[in-house]
């Protein structure tokens, strides 16, 4: 057999020494972000991830668009899959807390050009979501100041965002916790208040299961109804991903993010079936206002209160989504900045960007962030918006890029546990359902990126142009991929070199 060079043993040496050294220095508190973050900030993020205006507004045209049983259908098998890639990702970060955890497993257990266009891909991610919010801010606070600039409470919004970022990393737990609190503590009541509508104790008489009967429902328009709110309802569960950010500042990971995510299935089920449920049994999928996803004033949770008589049912459920958009971005500008931090760790960003201030947070990283959402937000208020109708398109295909990221990473680091012999039983939580989990959330995922705009494809002639608009993020996001690998010469890491050093 062959020997290797001692020259090359001794570089070999050197750059597993490195590299072993880089993860035990990045996971420790004296590397600059602070381990602030307690247990009930992580539950509470967690909890809260997935309630936003995908809830709150979307899940009406959802109803409308495929019946209460396709919807039922779409978000179930979703639900699903989100909780397979959330045990995934709970594996990885308790045993290696990172705050930049998407990107660096992809690099350690799949190949550095993919952690690479990873980690970038999800910074622009959060940093046009941003922007998306931004604009949201606007448009609600103008039911109630019609004849004020929106972009003056685009701004004030902002303002609020950095400066609740920049204080602390506690400081954002805290913010997040409220947030959280307020959306699920209006969930709860406004099923709680259905389920007494259907029993007829409020609101008149019984409902009942009718309107599951109404027209051709419970499942409207077959299968391609169905298909077109899958790819809805992915966007709507984007967020629980944080879940891997928050991690990397957590207390005690090991205890905390295992925790979080014993209640990822349950919050599903309660959140968003139940709900659908709810609406779909209350309102008939027929209903015209349902279709309105963007108009607070006929969200599927605003009709429900106005038909048990609860007075400002408007007023109120404006606020709770002007709550909603505050916590995306806060979210938002969080997990961008805290990417963006550890890309510039990683040498896979201009290092200025991994500087830290004496309270643990990234400053430039996040000024950065901050002026990028601020630009993509303006590019909405000149012309047609087309600019910012391309930016946002690519950010939510971004998100799903994610996902099948987290999935492979998890698939390769639990093979590499297992080939390099170590015991399962040093995982501090262990992934349900291995290799199931991660091989379904890979190939559902998948489809819903394939599928993201099927109907460019039928009914004739081909829309090249939303193609373009509706896929543009892949192209980059190759291009990112290929392009660092092609430079730095990288190669797939073998699954016995994948380095499985535990994260103190």
């Amino acid at each position: 057999m062959e020997q290797a060079h001692p020259a090359k043993k001794s570089a070999r040496a050197r750059s597993d020494k490195k590299a072993i050294t880089a993860v035990s220095t990045l996971n420790k508190p004296k590397d600059g972000l602070k381990r602030k973050l307690q247990a009930r900030h992580i539950t509470m993020i967690s909890l809260g991830g997935t309630i936003g205006t995908g809830l709150f507004l979307a899940s009406g045209n959802a109803i409308h668009t495929a019946g209460p049983g396709g919807a039922l259908i779409a978000y179930g098998l979703v639900g699903i899959m989100v909780f397979f890639l959330m045990t995934s990702l709970a594996e990885m970060a308790a045993y290696m807390p990172i705050a930049g955890s998407f990107s660096v497993y992809s690099s350690k257990f799949v190949d550095e050009s993919l952690g690479f266009a990873m980690g970038w891909n999800y910074w622009y991610s959060w940093a046009v979501t941003i922007a998306a919010e931004l604009s949201a801010v606007g448009l609600v606070m103008k039911y109630w100041f019609p004849d004020i600039p929106t972009i003056l409470w685009s701004a004030i919004c902002l303002a609020i965002l950095f400066f609740i970022n920049i204080l602390s990393v506690k400081s954002f737990g805290e913010s997040e916790y409220w947030f959280a609190l307020i959306k699920v503590i209006t969930v709860i009541i406004f099923i709680i208040t259905g389920i007494l509508m259907i029993a007829g104790i409020m609101g008149g008489d019984s409902i009942g299961v009718k309107n599951f009967t109404v027209a051709d429902a419970p499942i409207h328009g077959g299968f391609f109804s169905v298909l077109g709110i899958f790819m809805a309802a992915g966007f709507s569960f984007q967020g629980t991903e944080l879940l891997g950010v928050t991690a990397g500042e957590s207390k005690n990971p090991e205890k905390h993010v295992p925790k979080a995510v014993k209640q990822v299935f349950w919050r599903i089920l309660l959140f968003y079936i139940l709900t659908i449920t709810v609406i779909g049994l209350i309102i008939p999928y027929t209903t015209p206002e349902l279709a309105a996803s963007d108009d607070v004033t006929v969200s599927p949770f605003t009709l429900v209160f106005e038909k048990v008589g609860f007075a400002f049912a408007t007023s109120v459920m404006n606020s709770i989504i002007l709550t909603a958009i505050l916590s995306a971005g806060n979210s938002g500008m969080y997990a961008a900045a805290r990417m963006l931090w550890n890309m510039a760790k990683e040498g896979h960003a201009p290092k200025a960007l991994g500087k830290v201030n004496s309270k643990g947070i990234p400053v430039n990283a996040l000024i950065l962030t901050s002026l990028v959402g601020c630009l993509a937000f303006l590019s909405s208020l000149f012309g047609d918006g087309e600019v910012y109708t391309w930016l946002l398109n690519a950010a939510g295909l971004s998100g799903f890029i994610a996902w099948l990221g987290i999935a492979l990473s998890h698939y390769r680091f639990r093979r590499a546990f297992v080939i390099q012999k170590k015991n399962i039983d040093e995982l501090p939580y262990k992934a349900k359902w291995f290799p199931f989990g991660p091989i379904f959330a890979f190939s559902l995922c998948a489809i819903i990126i394939v599928g993201q705009n099927y109907s460019a494809f039928i009914g004739g002639a081909i829309d090249w142009r939303g193609i373009l608009v509706s896929y543009v993020s892949l192209p980059i996001f190759i291009v990112l991929w290929l392009g660092y690998k092609f430079i730095r010469k990288t190669k797939v890491v073998k699954l016995s070199d994948c380095i499985l050093e535990k994260g103190k």
